[in-house]
């Protein structure tokens, strides 16, 4: 049997905590909902709860998954990958933590990877490497981050955009490979256009990292808050998207003309539309969905796929790019059928 890859299916969730846009208006005092929508696309965003570990939702999202999906068995998983830049505890890791609270087997391997925006298409690079090289039939890959603990609260143009969100996927072996074309890439030197600086060896907690500056603008952050060059990563995004999605389609052979659905990261509206644009991508085909819970990361495209799934916007052997990119500087992009052998959504 030919090793390919197919996706399984898909869960998320999202934390019962939300901010709406009228939130931040009584909150700051200016704006309106209607300017905040206009930017970023985005009307409310959820919020896990500061006093509960990123892997309790982690898990959430993998129990999901099982109850969702009855006829796959947690002893049929044999691999766990977990994509978080939060974490429990600097050790372990983080997989082994969700690896228990999802009661997986113990000769279930787990292991986790600290990507953003990109993160998805790299979890499903792994999961790729893990099957072809016969290590693994099943893998259920999760994603998800707890970003808002990171934002400052008086930085209102960041409270704008972030989201937390959890999803769970299952990548299965498939006689017909569904997932290829892996396109993935890195820029290193644009570490600062997206960065929580403080926290870790490089620069560890202190009186210092912890003093808030207030820009022009009136947003306040520290070096213990998310920091982000709006501009910056624009630029980037034009700069790298494109040349990603062609050497995709090229691998997949594939025209662009013969894609059913592009799912990009859902970073922001104006970000979106502008890439689609440069891209000349038409509108019907361009997946925005980021309204309701706004950019949560790694999980804003397996958020969007099972969304579109559930709503019949995508079928069973329907073509799918999906593109991240984001924090690291890093991308990546890959096509996807969508469908397994058995003919399941």
């Amino acid at each position: 049997m030919n090793r390919g890859m197919s996706i399984g299916g898909i869960s998320w969730c999202l934390p019962e905590r939300f901010e709406t846009n009228e939130d931040l208006v009584r909150e700051f005092g200016t704006w309106t909902p209607e300017k905040i929508y206009k930017k970023t696309g985005i009307v409310r965003r959820h919020i896990a709860d500061a006093d509960k570990p990123v892997s309790h939702y982690l898990a959430l999202a993998g129990e999901k998954f099982f109850a969702e999906h009855p006829a796959v068995s947690r002893d049929s998983i044999d691999m766990l990958v977990v994509c978080c830049e939060a974490r429990d505890y600097i050790a372990p890791a983080t997989a082994c933590v969700v690896h228990h609270k999802l009661g997986l087997r113990k000769s279930c391997g787990a292991v986790d990877y600290e990507l953003g925006c990109s993160g998805y298409v790299y979890g499903l690079s792994i999961a790729k490497g893990c099957i072809a090289a016969g290590i693994a039939d099943r893998v259920l890959l999760i994603t998800g981050d707890q970003v808002t603990r990171y934002v400052n609260k008086q930085d209102k143009a960041i409270r704008t955009i972030f989201g937390d969100g959890y999803t769970a996927t299952l990548l299965e072996v498939s006689g017909r490979d569904r997932v290829t074309g892996f396109d993935l890439g890195t820029d290193g030197s644009g570490l600062r256009d997206i960065i929580i600086e403080a926290g870790e060896t490089a620069l560890p907690r202190s009186e210092s990292t912890a003093a808030e500056r207030v820009n022009r603008f009136g947003n306040a952050h520290s070096q213990e808050n998310v920091l982000m060059d709006g501009r910056k990563v624009l630029e980037f995004s034009l700069r790298e998207v494109p040349g990603s999605v062609q050497r995709c389609l090229e691998r997949a052979g594939i025209r662009k003309e013969d894609l059913d659905l592009i799912v990009f990261h859902q970073a922001s509206r104006l970000l979106l539309e502008q890439v689609r644009d440069e891209m000349r991508f038409p509108e019907d085909k361009f997946v925005i969905n980021l309204e309701d819970k706004g950019n949560t990361v790694s999980s804003t495209i397996p958020i969007a796929l099972g969304e579109c799934a559930e709503q019949g916007r995508l079928k069973a052997g329907m073509k799918v790019l999906l593109s991240g990119f984001g924090v690291g500087l890093s991308w990546g992009t890959v096509l996807v059928e969508w469908g397994t052998d058995d003919g399941a959504k």
